[in-house]
Order: C-alpha cells, then structure tokens, then sequence
C-alpha cells in the first residue's frame, strides 16, 4: 500500500464527503488500518495525548520572591548591621530580626505564586478513555492514546468521543457538546451531511470532537486529528499560550516599593553627605548606623503580610456572596473590572426552559411563572396589545389550549419530580418545560402521564423532526369531551414537533371555538406567527392531534401522521434569572459594561439580552461566521460597540477578551466548558461556574461562582472595591507612619543629637505590631455607601493617586515635626537626669502611641470619629488596646526592655507622650473639619 498521505490541520473535514475523506487517509471503513499503516503513522503523528509544556520549577518561582527591591535593600541591611556588631563583638539581633522578615516575606509570595496550573491536567482527564477500534477487519479494543489519523472508530452511548473524526455512519446519534462549544442541549449528528467550510464548530453536525459524550445511539468515524490537532489539543495550546499578566495590586506594590527605595537611598545619601560635611569622617560610622535604621523604617515590613490577611478576609466575605475566589490577587482585582464578559446558558438565564407563549389560530396567551414550578397562569393576551389592557385569566381553557396541554404530557418521554423542596426534571429540557406548561393548565404530569396510557408511538428523530404517540383517550374530563366533535374519542393520536412540518399533515383546525378546514390563509398565518415568534428568539414547537376512535392494532406508522387537526404554537426560552436585571443596572451604575459570549444562537441571545437590558433593540450582533473572518484589529475596532457575540467558537471568545484588553478594558470572563478555558486564563479576572462548570474551566479561572448567578459576580465587584479603599486606607496609616519615623531619624544627627532615636529592631517593631495589627484592623472596614456609583478604578492608576500621595508626605511630615519637637526637648530633660539615653523611649513610644490616634482617625476619610458607629468596627478598638498594653509591656518588662533597648520611663515621661501622641488624632480631624468647612463654603 501506498504511504498515507499527511492531512493538512487546516483541512475543513465537515465540507468533504466521506468517500473523500477516506481517500485522503486511505483508510478501508470495513477492514480498517492494517499493522504496518498504524506504526507509521503513530511514528508521524506520535501518541493521541495532550502535551505539557515544561513551566518554571519550584526553586525558581521561591529565588524570584527576593528580586523585589525592598527585599534586597532589607538584606544589603543585615548584612551591615551584623558587619558592625559582629565587629564590636555584639549578638547581631539586628540582622537575625530582618533576616527573619525576608525569609517570611519571600515564603508569603512564594505560596502566592506558586499554585500549580492544573487546567491541562483536567483537560487530559477527558482524552484518554478507552476505545473500540476497527484494525485488519477485527473490532479491538485499546487505549485511546494508541490512535492515529485514518483509524475506524465505532462510537456508542454512554461513551466518549477520543479524537476528531469524520462520521462514516450515524443511527439516532447525539453527542453533548456543551464542554466545548457552550451549547446545553444534545446535537443529533448526520453522517450525509456535507457543510459550508465557514460552518462554525457548533454546526459541524456530521463531525465528532475529542472529549464529548456520546448520549444516544450508535455511529462510527474516522479520525481526522489526535492529540494537539484535535480541537482539544487547540485549546490545550490556546491554554498554554496565555501569558499571565500581573495584577493591578502586584504593579502597585512594585511602584511603590520602587518610589520608597528610591526615595530612601536619596534621603541616605543626603543625611551622610551633610553629616560628613559638618562633622568630618569621623562620624561616618554613626552615620552609616542612622542610615540603616533609615532604611529598615522606609520599608513597610508588615505592609505584604497585611495586604495578604486584607484579601483573605475579602475571600472570605466573598463566599457569602456565593464567590469561591481561587487565586488571591483576585479579590482586590475586581474593583478595577471595567467590562464583564458573560456566558448566557446558566449565568444570566436559568439553565431551564421555560414556555412563555401559546399561539392559536386566533388567539394568543402569555404563560407567568418560574423555572419547573408548575404554578402559574395561562393569560389571554388582548388581540390589540398596547401594553395598555393586561392580559387577562379565563375560567375555562378553550379547547386548543387544554389540546395542547394533554398533548405536552402524553407526547412526553422526561419526568418531572418534586425533590428536596424543588421541581426537577429527569430528561430532555424541552419536553421538562412542556410538562410544566401542563401543570400550570391543570394537567399535572401525575396522574395524568398514567392517565393518557400510550398505545403506540413514532419516536423523534433529527430526520423527522416530531413525536407522535398514540393514546387511550377514554379518562379524558368530561367536560373536554364534550366540546370534541363526535364526543369520546377511544383512542387519540398527540404530534408535537417542527411548525412546518406538522402543518403540511394538517387539514383541520379550530377557529372561534369551531372546527373546520384548513385554508391557504390559515396556513399562511400560521407560518407567520411561527416566524414572528422565532424571531424574538423562542423555541418553537408545534402540536397537533386527531381522534383514532379503535386503538391501534399494530405499531404506528408515518401515514397515520395524516389529516390532522392543527391546535397550535408554544414558545419557550431558557429564562432569564429575575434578579439579573437588578444586577446589570448595578453594573451600568457602576461603570462596568456587560456583554454577552454565548455558543447559542443569534435571535436567542439577542431576545435575552434586550430582555436584561444588556443591549437594546436593534444592536449589532457578532457571530461566530463573522468574527472568523475579521482580522484583529478590525475586531479592536469593532468590540466597544458590540454586547452580544454568538454562536462563537473558543478561539472567538479568546480573541474577544485579548480585543477588549487591547482597548484599555479590564476583563472579567465568565465560562463552564472546556472552550472557555484559554479565554477565563487570558481575562484579567476568570470566573468559572460551580455548578455546571468543568474542572477544566474551575483551574483555569480566578473565581469559582458556587450558584452560577450573574449577580453574584456584581456582589463580588463590590467586595473587590471595598477591598482595595481598605487597601489604600491602611497604606495611607501605615506610610505615613513610616515617613514621619524616617524623617525623625534622619533628623537627628542633622540637629546635633548624637546616637541613633530608634534601632532597626524597634523599627522592626513598630512596622510589623504597632502599625500592622491597627492596618488589620482598618482591613475590615465595611464599605462605603456610594461604592458602586463610582466608576471603576483605572488599572494603571499610581497606588498614590486621589491624593493618597500627598496625604502621606502631609501627615508624615507633621508626625515627624511633633516627634522632632519632643525629640530635643526629651534629649535636653534626659541629659539631666540620670538616665541619659531615656529620650530614645521617649520618641520610640510617642510614635507608637501617636499611631493608635492615627488608627482611629483612619476609620473615615470625611466623618469624624464621634459621627461613627463604633460597633461597626470594634476590631480597630480591639488593636489600639492590644497594640497600647504590648508597647507598654516593652518598656516596664525587664526581659522585654533588655531584648529591644528600652529605657524605663516614670509616670511624668509617659505622660508627656502621651500628650504628644494625641496631636496627630486632632490634627487628622481637625483636616476633616477644613475640607468640610471649605465645601460647605464653596456650595453656598
């Protein structure tokens, strides 16, 4: 035999026939490969497995953490410090204690970063089951990842499809999808079908993807791609192309941690460089000890530990939004989302099929109600409605409509139970909403599924595209039979399916209340009821019905499909979730755009989102066909005017988020299937479904949504705001804290003060307790009122923007210049005492306690503290007593003295600390007053 030839990829195997497709893989579809075809092409195409790409190992992600500038600085700091007192033969405590906070700090970011990708793994779960093959004429069966292109696969229920491959035969087949293309239901496939070449992914009916379940009936196929050529392998590369990009938080963080290095060096250098210049080189080694104490206290050591404990509590929060978060930068992430990208099926709707119509010939009603709750009403709309006259309920159903509902029942295979205080369906959601539908017009499923004995029936196929069952009509309400013509019916034939196809079977129908026959002008209406109410996007079926009178001898068969009576339309629709509404309000209010990305189709998706207010009439819609065809930057240009995308494939909602990013948009992106994982990895924010949603889809995303409600993701939006004020509320306390130690220190030996105010362990001391335990504290502040009527936070917005940067040099300047002050009058009165290195605590505790003012003072940045709840936040309360007892404890506990270099104060030096410590809460309040006089001022 011939050497097989190499199929192109990019071959579009649904628009070939099959004879060439098999030609193109010389495969036989009754022998199969033979041996030595098989070992070539294994060699070729090697295993039908997903392949890894090798990432960063664990030693590099733990050496990265101590690339980040405070962190060198910190241990450029130990190293000195244990210089000197190794030097002069002293313990070096110093350096131990900032050794200590680097390693901590590394380990914190460390077990951050480095979570293991899991996404591939889950994505190999569904590639590898076992598979029955045809080889040298014998059925085998094997591991999947022993296919190759060319080999003759027998598909059967209850299986999975284990590589791409062109359909030779399809009896009854129907294979779920909804993994890889977004649709929820079933596709019933065609093997004689050949397709477009710009067929998208969820219209190649007579193709079989790798990973999908096989529901019903048989088939066989050849397979056209293995491992990374499969549509599953695309997504595995789309998954493993995504470079992550750091978060808004992280690119803060490292700006600051560059403006404060910075910003310290400089200040070094000026502190050394005027020391030296007046006091000769002789003081460079006390400056050399002023400086390191600098350094330790421009970097907030407490601040990674704090941001760290903040976002765990907002994910805690979070989960009473319904809102697992996954990947902890995330929590903070959402406040600066500026689009939220959203699958339909689930999230904005109710993932239940709901009818919502019924067309007669003459009349049409509304049916209220929700999910598979059968409660509800059957309203007869006005035939002229404005919107003016409310539909109205009848004390009788008319005949067609009550028709309709014993057919919806007896023409139906699903089940529908009353479990755990809710309805569920068993089956097909079409044929669950049917059943509703009859519950609602008095026909419940129990009894009346019993009650309706069938006799025989004509099952469903994709060819015939309707049901018909023939039924013991005998039990059927006395009152219905006497509005059918010829009274008892016996037996009754029930149809429901395609409009247009019933139809043509139909050569009665009821009008007025009255049977007759069916004209040209009728049958025309009725088509065009059909097409108004397709066009608005509901599903539409069919129903007809004729009397039998004798019960069927022998099995149905399609003539008995004849003369039948037209009753009417139903219309349903996957509904929308109630609250959804409310929440895409929310989301425009808070300058946050929703769009939809849905597999479903065009006038579907567009119904839905007109009816949430998430596009409006007459919008553009992007599909799947169109968006293949555009380049991407005519896509750039085009994705701040589109809300709605259908029918897409994965690699279209991909190119859609990246598009939006390009725009300057920060991307939330919703999906359950293994299609939406490269998008969810490549969004800013990836929100996966806990309910419906594939692990595939769960380990790619940030997020996990446990109810699967477009609401709660709105909720978690504003947990993310809230999040980030705490946020920049505790960097404004702890930096200002940090600026005013900075200065004081660096002040010193400038106005004459020999020796260093505060050691590095002290200033140790102060960042990580006294000014981190209050910042956990301020963490748990609740949120503002007006948190959602502001617009997003700008993703390149500097971490001192909104005058958080001019708040901490302000407020670490006037720190500085009270403790400056207290400082030399402290150095004079300790000169005179016997004690004259006291004046050290003494600026050392002033900071402390000014701190716990400071804290209080935090809590708002326009209400003063006494306009407040206090039992709003009794945690900040909580720490200015902890934090107060623990400083207090440091200078009258002899170990604890000894160990930090405290000095013990009496009671008339604690007081004039505490005196000086109390300055900074009325200064901060007495800001608040001025801002507040200046508006009032400038609004009359």
């Amino acid at each position: 035999m011939n050497p097989p030839i190499s199929p192109p990829s990019t071959t579009a195997w649904h628009s070939l026939a099959i004879a060439d497709t098999l030609h193109q893989f010389q495969a036989d579809p009754d022998q199969g490969l033979d041996s030595e075809q098989v070992a070539d092409r294994w060699r070729r195409y090697g295993p039908n497995e997903l392949e890894e790409k090798a990432g960063r190992p664990d030693w590099e992600i733990f050496v990265d953490q101590f690339k980040n500038l405070m962190l060198i600085m910190l241990m450029a700091v130990a190293v000195v410090s244990a210089i000197l007192d190794l030097r002069d033969s002293k313990f070096p405590k110093d350096a131990i204690a900032i050794v200590v906070i680097v390693i901590l700090n590394g380990i914190l970011g460390y077990v951050q970063e480095s979570r293991a990708e899991k996404a591939l793994a889950a994505l190999k779960k569904l590639s590898s089951p076992l598979v029955r093959v045809l080889r040298q004429g014998q059925v085998q069966e094997m591991d999947a990842r022993q296919l190759v292109p060319g080999d003759v696969v027998l598909l059967e229920a209850g299986g999975q499809v284990a590589a791409d491959g062109r359909l030779l035969e399809s009896a009854s087949l129907q294979i779920r999808e909804s993994a890889l293309t977004g649709e929820a239901t079933a596709v019933m496939k065609n093997a004689t079908l050949q397709l477009p070449e710009d067929a998208v992914l969820g219209d190649r009916l007579n193709l079989a993807f790798q990973g999908t379940e096989i529901i019903q009936g048989r088939g066989t196929m050849v397979v056209t791609a293995t491992g990374m050529q499969t549509e599953l392998g695309r997504i595995a590369t789309m998954l493993q192309d995504v470079v992550s990009e750091p978060t808004p938080l992280q690119q803060r963080m490292e700006q600051l941690a560059n403006t404060l290095v910075g910003g310290s060096l400089l200040l070094v250098v000026l502190v050394i460089g005027a020391g030296v210049w007046s006091a000769g080189w002789s003081a460079f080694e006390e400056l050399l000890e002023v400086s390191l104490s600098m350094a330790v206290a421009v970097v907030p050591e407490g601040l990674p530990a704090v941001i760290t404990v903040a976002l765990a509590l907002g994910t805690q929060r979070m989960v009473r939004c319904h809102a697992l978060i996954r990947k902890l930068p995330a929590v903070e992430t959402l406040g600066s989302v500026t689009t939220i990208c959203s699958d339909k099926t689930g999230t904005l709707t109710q993932n239940k099929m709901v009818v919502q119509s019924l067309q007669t010939l003459d009349q049409t009603f509304r049916v209220t109600g929700e999910g598979y709750v059968p409660e509800g009403n059957i309203l007869l709309v006005p035939q002229t409605d404005t919107g003016e006259t409310p539909p109205t309920a009848l004390p009788q159903l008319p005949l067609p409509i009550a028709l309709i509902c014993l057919t919806a029942v007896a023409c139906n295979d699903a089940l529908l139970q009353h479990k755990d205080q809710d309805w569920q369906i068993l089956g097909d959601p079409t044929e669950g909403a049917l059943l509703t539908l009859a519950g609602k017009g008095g026909y419940l499923p129990d009894p009346w599924q019993s009650k309706l004995k069938r006799l025989g029936e004509i099952p469903f196929s994709s060819e015939r595209k309707r049901m018909s069952v023939a039924c013991d009509g005998t039990q059927l309400p006395a009152d219905l039979v006497s509005q059918l013509p010829g009274g008892s019916p016996g037996a009754m034939l029930f149809t429901k399916g395609s409009p247009e196809l019933i139809l043509e079977r139909c050569t009665q129908t009821y009008q007025g209340g009255q049977l007759g026959e069916l004209t040209p002008g009728q049958r025309s209406q009725i088509l065009a009821q059909n097409e108004h109410l397709a066009a608005t996007g509901l599903r539409v079926l069919g129903f007809a019905y004729r009397p039998l009178g004798q019960a069927p001898t022998a099995e149905l068969v399609e003539d008995q499909e004849q003369g039948l009576i037209w009753l009417g339309l139903t219309g349903m629709l996957d509904a929308p979730r109630p609250e959804v509404r409310d929440a895409v309000a929310r989301c425009r209010q808070a300058g946050i755009r929703p769009v939809m990305i849905t597999g479903d189709h065009q006038l579907t998706a567009q119904a839905i989102a007109q009816n949430l207010g998430i596009a409006e009439a007459g919008c553009e819609v992007l599909d799947g066909r169109a968006l293949s065809k555009m380049s991407q930057e005519e896509l750039e240009r085009e994705v701040e005017q589109v809300s709605i995308y259908a029918r897409v494939a994965p690699e279209h909602k991909l190119r859609s988020v990246q598009a939006l990013q390009k725009r300057g948009q920060f991307v939330a992106m919703t999906g359950d299937g293994v299609n939406d994982a490269p998008a969810l990895k490549q969004a800013n924010i990836g929100i996966a479904m806990g309910i419906t949603g594939t692990d595939v889809s769960k380990e790619a995303s940030d997020m996990v949504l446990l109810d699967d409600n477009f609401a709660s993701i709105v909720a978690a939006t504003e947990e993310g705001r809230v999040v980030y004020t705490n946020i920049r509320r505790f960097i404004k306390y702890i930096l200002g804290s940090n600026v005013g130690e900075l200065i004081t220190i660096g002040a010193a030996p400038l106005l004459g003060i020999p020796g260093v105010p505060l050691t590095p362990l002290q200033i140790l001391w102060m960042n990580l307790v006294t000014d981190g335990v209050p910042a956990l504290a301020l963490a748990m502040e609740p949120a503002e009122p007006n948190v959602m009527q502001r617009p997003p936070i700008h993703p390149q917005e500097s971490i001192f923007a909104r005058g958080l940067g001019w708040y901490i040099l302000r407020i670490g300047f006037i720190f500085a210049f009270f403790t400056i002050g207290l400082m030399m009058w402290a150095y004079g009165h300790a000169q005179e005492s016997g004690d004259p290195d006291r004046w050290k605590t003494m600026v050392f505790t002033s900071l402390c306690l000014a701190q716990m003012g400071h804290a209080i003072a935090m809590r708002s940045n326009t209400q003063l503290t006494w306009e407040l709840n206090p039992l709003t936040n009794l945690y900040v309360w909580g720490s200015v007593i902890l934090t107060t007892m623990l400083q207090l404890l440091l200078i009258y506990v002899e170990p604890l003295r000894q160990f930090f270099g405290t000095h013990y104060l009496n009671a008339q030096d604690l007081s004039v600390c505490l005196v000086f410590s109390v300055v900074l809460f009325v200064w901060v309040e007495g800001e608040k007053l001025f801002v507040r006089w200046f508006h009032q001022r400038k609004g009359s």
